[in-house]
């Protein structure tokens, strides 16, 4: 058995506890939090699993790893504490550990990272002995392995292209949607997630990674977004009201060039109410999110994946699948030895031991 930390307890890392509790190869160590109103509490009421665990959730970082867990499963947000997330993360490695995380979009694709995080994950894992995996849903599965396996199905291909549709009236960040994505706000306010250069800061490495697994020589990664107003004030059962005119849905794509011509896309549609911008894609079924992946080729081939989880929520859904992605891999990590790992690296292998077993 492997002994294993969750280091967060938001909405990945409830589904991390979740996930390390039925791994047959994971023993869940402990569970670290920021709110102290949290530390003492079993990790089971914590995850929402529904049984105790008989673990106790704690905030002294500096007492979990000196007892050396052989993994950390890092679920802090780094979206608006990236420097904190990376000095944690290092901290992880230099004591041995294993970390698997969603939290650095820089070390997506650690060939193209930037050398001053490269180098110092880099050195922290040399140092200790760990090793490092960043990945993710979306970033992550739906636009670097799902994608590759499908590419594989077809003979001629013109665009491979990796949609996320949602509601995110479903997701449970509520900060993250108004302030990071903009809605709600003006359509004249500047959202962090939404300026020049960071949806390719964030998507760029599955780009690139996609590239390398294709044998393509990209020139180029380029930009487009459209945003779209609340044309009615809509209420939300989650965020409250949104006001008519404010920013109700965004339209990204981030696209990898080869010779002058978009081949590799990554497009996010991103609505807070289904009223606004009927006219852009929905899931096929309808419903409140999935992840598409769309070879233009021949022959052409469509894949959705919906997931659902805590009360059929699929923003919950596909936190889940973000935890089983970087769990499965703790053992394989294990036995791989100390270095920096991408998804290329990393296989996405079957849920072994889990049949049936609650």
């Amino acid at each position: 058995m492997i002994p294993t930390v969750v280091w967060g307890t938001g909405n990945v890392g409830r589904a991390a506890i979740r996930a390390v509790a039925a791994h047959p190869a994971l023993d869940l160590m402990a569970v670290l939090v920021s709110n102290p109103a949290k530390a003492g509490r079993d990790a089971g009421e914590l995850s929402g699993l529904g049984r105790p665990l008989g673990v106790a959730a704690t905030d002294d970082v500096d007492a979990v790893l000196r007892a050396r867990p052989r993994a950390v499963v890092y679920a802090a947000s780094g979206d608006v504490r990236p420097d904190g997330a990376i000095v944690d993360v290092a901290r992880a490695l230099r004591a041995g550990a294993v970390v698997v995380t969603p939290s650095l979009y820089g070390m997506y694709d650690p060939t193209g990272a930037p050398e001053e995080i490269r180098d110092v994950l880099a050195e922290a894992a040399e140092a200790g002995g760990g090793a490092l995996f960043v990945s993710g849903v979306d970033p992550g599965w739906a636009n670097d392995v799902l994608p590759l396996l499908v590419s594989g199905l077809g003979s001629e291909i013109d665009v491979l292209r990796c949609q996320e549709i949602f509601d995110y009236s479903t997701y449970d960040q509520e900060e993250a949607v108004r302030d990071l994505i903009g809605m709600g706000h003006p359509l004249d306010h500047q959202p962090l997630m939404l300026a020049e250069g960071i949806p390719t800061m964030i998507w760029g490495g599955q780009l690139r990674m996609m590239a390398r697994a294709l044998g393509a020589a990209l020139d180029g990664i380029d930009e487009t977004l459209e945003r779209r107003p609340l044309e009615e004030t809509v209420r939300t059962a989650t965020m409250g009201e949104f006001r008519a005119g404010t920013q109700g849905a965004v339209r990204l794509e981030v696209r990898g060039m080869v010779a002058g011509e978009p081949r590799i896309v990554v497009e996010h549609i991103t609505r807070i109410h289904p009223s606004c911008a009927p006219d852009w894609p929905t899931p096929p079924d309808g419903g409140a999110g999935a992840h598409r992946v769309i070879v233009e080729g021949r022959p052409r081939i469509e894949v959705t994946v919906e997931a659902t989880d805590e009360g059929e929520n699929r923003a919950a859904g596909g936190n889940a699948t973000a935890a089983g992605r970087l769990l499965n891999a703790i053992d394989w990590l294990a036995e791989a030895g100390p270095g920096l790992y991408d998804a290329l690296d990393v296989p996405l292998r079957p849920a072994a031991g889990r049949l049936g077993k609650r």
